[in-house]
């Protein structure tokens, strides 16, 4: 499961559609609806937050509204409650790390993606970017 820090922009049509599934996963874990990947620790920092299927969920509608832009149809629908907005941070290391862990995926699966990125990224609407280093529940 890899729920980018990145901005959705960057992505492939690989890395868009697989955060979207794994962002809906994401979703039915913290809403109790499965058993497999309870654990896992990319849902720490949602599950950090007031309202973690309120941050999820915020954390889809931007998935989704970069997916409409290029003109795929992903189902709105299926992002289950409707909340304010949420706002997380993320540390800028932990974004420079999810940048390069993306430029190599860019390298095999879409090289022409992977050079016409920035030499800095932006971060997924929903963060705002504080200092600090790699987040502990990222696997290094």
């Amino acid at each position: 499961m890899r729920l980018w820090s990145v901005h959705p922009k960057y992505l492939d049509v690989r890395g868009l559609t697989a955060c979207w599934r794994e962002g809906l996963l994401a979703q039915a874990v913290l809403l109790g609806k499965t058993r497999g990947y309870r654990n896992h620790p990319q849902l720490v920092r949602f599950r950090a937050q007031r309202d973690p299927v309120a941050a999820v969920q915020m954390f889809l509608s931007a998935i989704v509204a970069e997916a409409q832009a290029r003109g795929y149809n992903f189902d709105a629908r299926k992002i289950v409650l409707h909340k304010p907005r949420v706002c997380m941070t993320v540390a800028r290391g932990q974004l420079a790390f999810e940048w390069e862990h993306l430029r190599a995926k860019l390298k095999q699966r879409d090289p022409a993606r992977l050079k016409a990125l920035p030499a800095k990224p932006r971060a997924h609407p929903m963060f705002k970017v504080v200092a600090g280093g790699i987040e502990a529940w990222e696997k290094v």
